[in-house]
Protein backbone atom coordinates (compact mmCIF):
# COMPACT_ATOMS: atom_id res chain seq x y z
CA UNK A 1 0.00 0.00 0.00
CA UNK A 2 1.43 3.68 -0.68
CA UNK A 3 1.93 4.83 2.31
CA UNK A 4 0.83 8.52 3.57
CA UNK A 5 4.32 10.59 2.84
CA UNK A 6 4.11 9.23 -0.65
CA UNK A 7 0.46 10.11 -0.73
CA UNK A 8 1.42 13.66 0.78
CA UNK A 9 4.81 13.98 -1.96
CA UNK A 10 2.37 13.68 -4.90
CA UNK A 11 0.72 16.47 -3.98
CA UNK A 12 2.20 19.30 -6.21
CA UNK A 13 -0.07 22.27 -5.28
CA UNK A 14 -0.30 24.40 -2.12
CA UNK A 15 1.58 22.91 0.82
CA UNK A 16 -1.32 23.75 3.32
CA UNK A 17 -3.29 20.81 1.24
CA UNK A 18 -0.98 18.59 2.27
CA UNK A 19 -2.50 17.47 5.65
CA UNK A 20 -5.80 17.94 7.28
CA UNK A 21 -4.28 19.93 9.49
CA UNK A 22 -2.87 22.67 8.41
CA UNK A 23 -6.03 24.70 6.42
CA UNK A 24 -8.14 23.68 9.85
CA UNK A 25 -5.67 24.73 12.02
CA UNK A 26 -4.96 28.03 10.56
CA UNK A 27 -8.49 29.05 9.72
CA UNK A 28 -9.44 27.94 13.12
CA UNK A 29 -7.09 30.25 15.22
CA UNK A 30 -8.04 32.52 12.20
CA UNK A 31 -11.91 32.62 12.96
CA UNK A 32 -11.26 32.37 16.63
CA UNK A 33 -9.64 35.51 16.99
CA UNK A 34 -11.73 37.51 13.95
CA UNK A 35 -15.49 35.76 15.30
CA UNK A 36 -14.22 37.56 19.17
CA UNK A 37 -13.29 40.90 17.37
CA UNK A 38 -16.73 40.48 15.73
CA UNK A 39 -18.37 39.98 18.56
CA UNK A 40 -17.40 42.82 20.52
CA UNK A 41 -17.64 45.47 17.64
CA UNK A 42 -21.74 43.46 17.49
CA UNK A 43 -21.91 44.28 20.82
CA UNK A 44 -20.90 47.70 20.54
CA UNK A 45 -23.36 48.57 17.65
CA UNK A 46 -20.48 49.12 15.61
CA UNK A 47 -21.10 46.17 13.41
CA UNK A 48 -23.90 44.78 12.15
CA UNK A 49 -24.88 41.62 10.57
CA UNK A 50 -27.02 39.99 8.57
CA UNK A 51 -27.74 36.66 10.74
CA UNK A 52 -31.06 35.48 11.93
CA UNK A 53 -29.14 34.63 14.99
CA UNK A 54 -29.71 36.79 17.74
CA UNK A 55 -25.80 38.38 19.83
CA UNK A 56 -25.50 35.41 21.92
CA UNK A 57 -26.55 32.68 19.98
CA UNK A 58 -24.68 33.54 17.27
CA UNK A 59 -21.50 33.65 19.49
CA UNK A 60 -21.72 30.55 21.02
CA UNK A 61 -22.21 28.56 17.68
CA UNK A 62 -19.49 30.43 16.29
CA UNK A 63 -17.53 28.76 18.72
CA UNK A 64 -19.09 25.23 19.49
CA UNK A 65 -20.09 24.73 15.98
CA UNK A 66 -17.97 27.07 13.79
CA UNK A 67 -14.22 26.80 15.11
CA UNK A 68 -14.80 23.58 17.06
CA UNK A 69 -15.91 22.13 14.00
CA UNK A 70 -12.12 22.86 12.28
CA UNK A 71 -10.08 21.71 15.01
CA UNK A 72 -12.26 18.66 14.86
CA UNK A 73 -12.33 18.42 11.24
CA UNK A 74 -8.11 18.75 11.20
CA UNK A 75 -7.45 16.72 14.07
CA UNK A 76 -9.00 13.29 12.98
CA UNK A 77 -8.67 14.03 9.34
CA UNK A 78 -4.64 13.86 10.57
CA UNK A 79 -5.39 11.05 13.62
CA UNK A 80 -7.85 8.51 11.32
CA UNK A 81 -4.66 7.92 8.30
CA UNK A 82 -2.39 6.91 11.65
CA UNK A 83 -5.56 4.60 13.40
CA UNK A 84 -6.61 3.01 9.93
CA UNK A 85 -3.15 2.87 8.06
CA UNK A 86 -5.17 4.20 5.12
CA UNK A 87 -4.45 7.29 2.91
CA UNK A 88 -5.07 10.93 4.57
CA UNK A 89 -7.22 13.17 2.39
CA UNK A 90 -5.12 15.86 0.40
CA UNK A 91 -5.44 18.40 -2.31
CA UNK A 92 -8.34 19.98 -4.01
CA UNK A 93 -10.77 17.14 -1.70
CA UNK A 94 -9.02 18.66 1.12
CA UNK A 95 -9.91 22.02 0.04
CA UNK A 96 -13.29 21.23 -0.86
CA UNK A 97 -13.69 20.21 3.08
CA UNK A 98 -12.31 24.13 4.02
CA UNK A 99 -14.81 25.72 1.21
CA UNK A 100 -17.20 24.22 2.83
CA UNK A 101 -16.32 25.09 6.37
CA UNK A 102 -15.61 28.67 5.21
CA UNK A 103 -19.37 28.57 3.39
CA UNK A 104 -21.13 27.08 6.30
CA UNK A 105 -19.58 30.68 8.35
CA UNK A 106 -20.99 32.47 5.73
CA UNK A 107 -24.16 31.24 5.94
CA UNK A 108 -24.79 31.87 9.61
CA UNK A 109 -23.35 35.32 8.48
CA UNK A 110 -25.95 36.21 6.29
CA UNK A 111 -28.60 33.99 7.41
CA UNK A 112 -31.13 36.95 7.89
CA UNK A 113 -31.23 36.56 4.01
CA UNK A 114 -31.62 33.28 3.32
CA UNK A 115 -34.41 30.38 4.59
CA UNK A 116 -33.32 28.85 8.12
CA UNK A 117 -33.31 25.48 6.08
CA UNK A 118 -30.74 26.86 3.54
CA UNK A 119 -28.85 28.07 6.32
CA UNK A 120 -28.43 25.00 8.05
CA UNK A 121 -27.93 22.66 5.50
CA UNK A 122 -25.05 25.10 4.73
CA UNK A 123 -23.52 25.06 7.61
CA UNK A 124 -23.81 21.34 8.48
CA UNK A 125 -22.61 20.29 4.81
CA UNK A 126 -18.77 20.25 6.21
CA UNK A 127 -19.15 17.74 8.95
CA UNK A 128 -21.80 15.63 6.70
CA UNK A 129 -19.33 15.16 4.05
CA UNK A 130 -16.42 14.44 6.69
CA UNK A 131 -18.22 12.26 8.78
CA UNK A 132 -19.23 10.27 5.29
CA UNK A 133 -15.44 10.27 4.35
CA UNK A 134 -14.12 8.84 8.14
CA UNK A 135 -17.03 6.48 8.23
CA UNK A 136 -15.34 4.99 4.85
CA UNK A 137 -12.01 4.51 6.16
CA UNK A 138 -12.92 3.23 9.65
CA UNK A 139 -14.95 0.61 7.78
CA UNK A 140 -12.28 -0.11 4.89
CA UNK A 141 -9.51 -0.21 7.25
CA UNK A 142 -11.12 -1.96 9.94
CA UNK A 143 -11.00 0.43 13.03
CA UNK A 144 -13.61 -0.74 13.96
CA UNK A 145 -12.71 0.57 18.01
CA UNK A 146 -12.31 4.59 16.67
CA UNK A 147 -16.37 4.63 15.37
CA UNK A 148 -17.14 5.75 18.73
CA UNK A 149 -15.25 9.11 17.96
CA UNK A 150 -17.77 9.25 15.04
CA UNK A 151 -20.87 9.11 17.00
CA UNK A 152 -19.75 11.37 19.43
CA UNK A 153 -19.22 13.65 15.99
CA UNK A 154 -22.37 13.14 15.27
CA UNK A 155 -23.75 13.83 18.11
CA UNK A 156 -22.37 17.28 17.51
CA UNK A 157 -23.67 17.54 14.17
CA UNK A 158 -27.20 16.46 15.94
CA UNK A 159 -27.04 19.24 18.28
CA UNK A 160 -26.18 21.86 15.90
CA UNK A 161 -28.83 21.11 13.79
CA UNK A 162 -31.43 21.19 16.76
CA UNK A 163 -29.66 24.74 17.82
CA UNK A 164 -30.49 25.65 13.87
CA UNK A 165 -34.49 24.53 14.79
CA UNK A 166 -34.54 26.11 17.61
CA UNK A 167 -33.00 29.71 16.20
CA UNK A 168 -35.70 29.03 14.05
CA UNK A 169 -38.48 28.58 16.22
CA UNK A 170 -37.21 31.97 17.90
CA UNK A 171 -36.27 30.40 21.36
CA UNK A 172 -33.43 31.09 23.30
CA UNK A 173 -30.87 29.35 21.31
CA UNK A 174 -28.36 29.84 23.16
CA UNK A 175 -29.26 28.15 26.13
CA UNK A 176 -31.35 25.38 24.68
CA UNK A 177 -31.15 21.55 23.82
CA UNK A 178 -29.20 22.47 20.78
CA UNK A 179 -26.19 23.86 22.49
CA UNK A 180 -26.01 21.24 25.49
CA UNK A 181 -26.67 18.17 23.15
CA UNK A 182 -23.27 19.98 21.10
CA UNK A 183 -21.80 21.32 24.12
CA UNK A 184 -21.96 17.35 26.00
CA UNK A 185 -20.86 15.42 22.86
CA UNK A 186 -17.40 17.73 22.31
CA UNK A 187 -16.72 16.97 26.04
CA UNK A 188 -17.56 13.28 25.61
CA UNK A 189 -14.47 13.48 22.89
CA UNK A 190 -12.36 15.49 24.99
CA UNK A 191 -12.86 12.95 27.63
CA UNK A 192 -11.97 9.64 25.16
CA UNK A 193 -9.42 11.13 23.37
CA UNK A 194 -7.65 12.95 26.00
CA UNK A 195 -7.87 9.64 27.66
CA UNK A 196 -6.18 8.60 25.00
CA UNK A 197 -3.58 10.97 24.21
CA UNK A 198 -2.66 12.81 27.45
CA UNK A 199 -1.35 9.88 29.60
CA UNK A 200 0.26 8.13 26.44
CA UNK A 201 2.24 11.46 26.28
CA UNK A 202 2.86 12.07 29.52
CA UNK A 203 4.17 8.65 30.01
CA UNK A 204 6.19 8.42 26.91
CA UNK A 205 8.09 11.55 28.40
CA UNK A 206 8.67 10.32 31.38
CA UNK A 207 9.94 7.75 30.88
CA UNK A 208 12.77 9.18 28.56
CA UNK A 209 13.27 11.19 31.75
CA UNK A 210 13.76 7.69 33.74
CA UNK A 211 11.11 8.96 35.82
CA UNK A 212 9.48 5.11 37.42
CA UNK A 213 5.96 6.44 38.45
CA UNK A 214 4.10 6.49 35.31
CA UNK A 215 0.37 6.89 34.30
CA UNK A 216 -2.03 4.28 34.56
CA UNK A 217 -3.29 2.44 31.70
CA UNK A 218 -6.75 2.70 30.76
CA UNK A 219 -8.19 0.10 32.53
CA UNK A 220 -11.67 -0.54 33.88
CA UNK A 221 -11.93 3.02 36.51
CA UNK A 222 -11.61 4.61 33.22
CA UNK A 223 -14.43 3.03 31.83
CA UNK A 224 -16.29 3.61 34.82
CA UNK A 225 -15.24 7.63 34.79
CA UNK A 226 -16.59 7.87 31.09
CA UNK A 227 -19.80 5.95 31.46
CA UNK A 228 -20.29 8.28 34.81
CA UNK A 229 -19.86 11.41 32.89
CA UNK A 230 -22.03 10.19 29.74
CA UNK A 231 -25.00 9.32 32.15
CA UNK A 232 -24.71 12.90 33.92
CA UNK A 233 -24.38 14.49 30.71
CA UNK A 234 -27.53 12.55 29.31
CA UNK A 235 -29.28 13.98 32.23
CA UNK A 236 -28.11 17.17 32.15
CA UNK A 237 -29.33 17.45 28.78
CA UNK A 238 -32.36 16.37 29.49
CA UNK A 239 -33.19 18.27 32.80
CA UNK A 240 -30.19 20.51 33.52
CA UNK A 241 -29.72 22.43 37.11
CA UNK A 242 -31.89 19.83 38.65
CA UNK A 243 -30.63 17.73 41.95
CA UNK A 244 -30.72 14.48 40.28
CA UNK A 245 -28.42 16.68 37.36
CA UNK A 246 -25.79 18.18 39.75
CA UNK A 247 -25.52 14.93 42.14
CA UNK A 248 -24.29 12.95 38.29
CA UNK A 249 -21.95 16.08 37.94
CA UNK A 250 -20.39 15.99 41.42
CA UNK A 251 -19.68 12.33 41.13
CA UNK A 252 -18.62 12.20 37.43
CA UNK A 253 -16.18 15.14 38.60
CA UNK A 254 -14.71 13.29 41.21
CA UNK A 255 -14.38 10.30 39.17
CA UNK A 256 -12.67 12.15 36.45
CA UNK A 257 -10.84 14.47 39.29
CA UNK A 258 -9.45 11.34 40.49
CA UNK A 259 -8.30 9.72 36.44
CA UNK A 260 -6.60 12.66 36.06
CA UNK A 261 -4.60 12.79 39.22
CA UNK A 262 -3.34 8.97 37.92
CA UNK A 263 -2.02 10.51 34.79
CA UNK A 264 1.06 12.07 36.41
CA UNK A 265 0.63 15.91 35.92
CA UNK A 266 2.17 17.34 38.13
CA UNK A 267 5.02 15.62 36.57
CA UNK A 268 5.40 17.33 33.96
CA UNK A 269 6.33 21.19 34.79
CA UNK A 270 8.91 21.70 32.72
CA UNK A 271 7.04 20.88 29.99
CA UNK A 272 4.20 23.23 28.73
CA UNK A 273 3.44 20.70 26.00
CA UNK A 274 2.45 18.39 28.40
CA UNK A 275 1.01 20.25 31.37
CA UNK A 276 -1.53 22.28 29.41
CA UNK A 277 -2.84 18.89 28.24
CA UNK A 278 -3.36 18.25 31.94
CA UNK A 279 -4.61 21.64 33.17
CA UNK A 280 -7.20 21.79 30.13
CA UNK A 281 -8.85 18.42 31.52
CA UNK A 282 -8.35 20.03 34.89
CA UNK A 283 -11.25 22.53 33.13
CA UNK A 284 -13.13 19.65 32.23
CA UNK A 285 -13.34 18.29 35.67
CA UNK A 286 -14.00 22.23 37.19
CA UNK A 287 -16.70 22.93 34.84
CA UNK A 288 -18.47 19.43 36.39
CA UNK A 289 -18.37 20.83 39.73
CA UNK A 290 -19.42 24.30 38.46
CA UNK A 291 -22.76 22.67 37.00
CA UNK A 292 -23.13 20.69 40.46
CA UNK A 293 -23.29 23.76 41.99
CA UNK A 294 -25.29 25.58 39.81
CA UNK A 295 -27.67 22.74 40.59
CA UNK A 296 -27.65 23.06 44.52
CA UNK A 297 -27.33 27.06 44.78
CA UNK A 298 -28.48 28.38 41.05
CA UNK A 299 -28.44 31.82 42.81
CA UNK A 300 -24.68 32.01 44.08
CA UNK A 301 -22.94 30.70 40.90
CA UNK A 302 -24.91 30.79 36.93
CA UNK A 303 -25.16 27.54 34.43
CA UNK A 304 -23.37 30.49 32.01
CA UNK A 305 -20.18 30.83 34.54
CA UNK A 306 -20.29 26.52 34.26
CA UNK A 307 -20.86 26.55 30.47
CA UNK A 308 -17.74 29.39 30.20
CA UNK A 309 -15.70 26.77 32.15
CA UNK A 310 -16.51 23.77 29.24
CA UNK A 311 -16.13 25.45 26.33
CA UNK A 312 -13.37 28.67 27.09
CA UNK A 313 -11.14 26.34 29.46
CA UNK A 314 -11.71 23.01 28.44
CA UNK A 315 -12.51 23.02 24.81
CA UNK A 316 -10.38 26.51 24.14
CA UNK A 317 -7.44 25.34 26.05
CA UNK A 318 -7.55 21.42 24.93
CA UNK A 319 -7.62 22.35 21.62
CA UNK A 320 -4.85 25.07 21.16
CA UNK A 321 -2.92 22.35 23.04
CA UNK A 322 -3.81 19.62 20.61
CA UNK A 323 -2.97 22.28 17.55
CA UNK A 324 0.18 23.18 19.18
CA UNK A 325 1.65 19.53 19.60
CA UNK A 326 -0.05 18.79 16.06
CA UNK A 327 1.33 21.13 14.26
CA UNK A 328 5.34 20.54 16.24
CA UNK A 329 5.26 17.11 15.17
CA UNK A 330 3.31 17.14 11.94
CA UNK A 331 5.62 20.39 10.57
CA UNK A 332 9.43 18.33 11.80
CA UNK A 333 9.53 20.74 14.92
CA UNK A 334 10.92 19.84 18.20
CA UNK A 335 8.12 18.53 20.17
CA UNK A 336 9.13 21.32 23.09
CA UNK A 337 6.89 24.68 23.73
CA UNK A 338 9.13 27.64 22.72
CA UNK A 339 8.76 31.02 23.98
CA UNK A 340 5.81 32.27 21.67
CA UNK A 341 3.98 28.77 22.01
CA UNK A 342 4.11 29.12 26.25
CA UNK A 343 2.44 32.73 25.38
CA UNK A 344 -0.23 31.67 23.59
CA UNK A 345 -1.29 28.96 26.44
CA UNK A 346 -1.20 31.79 28.98
CA UNK A 347 -3.15 34.37 27.34
CA UNK A 348 -5.90 31.81 27.12
CA UNK A 349 -5.61 30.65 30.49
CA UNK A 350 -5.72 34.28 31.70
CA UNK A 351 -8.38 35.26 29.11
CA UNK A 352 -10.37 31.64 30.70
CA UNK A 353 -9.96 32.84 34.11
CA UNK A 354 -10.43 36.69 34.04
CA UNK A 355 -13.68 35.92 32.39
CA UNK A 356 -15.22 33.19 34.80
CA UNK A 357 -14.71 35.73 37.67
CA UNK A 358 -16.86 38.19 36.63
CA UNK A 359 -19.30 36.32 37.78
CA UNK A 360 -17.37 35.33 41.27
CA UNK A 361 -15.21 38.20 42.37
CA UNK A 362 -16.45 41.74 42.67
CA UNK A 363 -14.06 42.88 39.86
CA UNK A 364 -14.99 45.93 36.95
CA UNK A 365 -16.76 43.84 34.25
CA UNK A 366 -16.60 45.98 32.08
CA UNK A 367 -12.70 46.30 32.39
CA UNK A 368 -12.43 42.20 32.89
CA UNK A 369 -14.02 41.34 29.83
CA UNK A 370 -12.11 43.80 28.03
CA UNK A 371 -8.65 41.94 29.39
CA UNK A 372 -10.39 38.42 28.81
CA UNK A 373 -11.05 39.55 25.08
CA UNK A 374 -8.04 40.86 24.29
CA UNK A 375 -6.09 37.82 25.50
CA UNK A 376 -8.73 35.55 23.87
CA UNK A 377 -7.85 37.13 20.49
CA UNK A 378 -4.12 37.31 21.54
CA UNK A 379 -3.92 33.48 22.23
CA UNK A 380 -5.45 32.56 18.80
CA UNK A 381 -3.74 35.48 16.93
CA UNK A 382 -0.58 34.24 18.65
CA UNK A 383 -0.95 30.74 17.27
CA UNK A 384 -1.48 31.82 13.57
CA UNK A 385 1.46 33.95 13.64
CA UNK A 386 3.74 31.46 15.44
CA UNK A 387 2.47 28.47 13.53
CA UNK A 388 1.02 30.12 10.55
CA UNK A 389 4.35 30.19 8.39
CA UNK A 390 4.97 26.19 9.61
CA UNK A 391 1.58 25.47 8.16
CA UNK A 392 2.10 27.06 4.87
CA UNK A 393 5.88 25.86 4.40
CA UNK A 394 6.21 22.58 2.43
CA UNK A 395 8.50 20.40 4.46
CA UNK A 396 10.35 17.59 3.34
CA UNK A 397 8.56 14.15 4.37
CA UNK A 398 10.96 11.66 5.37
CA UNK A 399 9.79 8.16 4.16
CA UNK A 400 8.11 5.57 6.41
Amino acid sequence: MTGSATQMRSWNGPAILSYGLRPFFLIASLWAALAMGLWIGMLSGIITLSTAFDLVAWHAHEFLFGYLSAVISGFLLTAIPNWTGRLPIVGWPLALLTGLWSLGRIAIAISEKLSPLTAAILDLSMLLVLTFFLFREIVSGKNWRNLKVLVLLSVIILGNAIFHWEAAQGENAASGYGLRVGLAGSLMMVAVIGGRIIPSFTRNWLFKKGETRLPVPFNRFDKLSLLSLLVAFAVWICASETLLSGVLMLFAGGLHFIRLMRWRGLQTGSEPLLWVLHLAYGFLVLGMLAMAVCSFAPEKFSPATAQHIWMAGALGLMTLAVMTRASLGHTGRALTAGTGTLLIYLCLILSVLSRVSVNILPFEQDQTYVFSTLCWIGAYAGFAVFYGPALLQREKVQPE
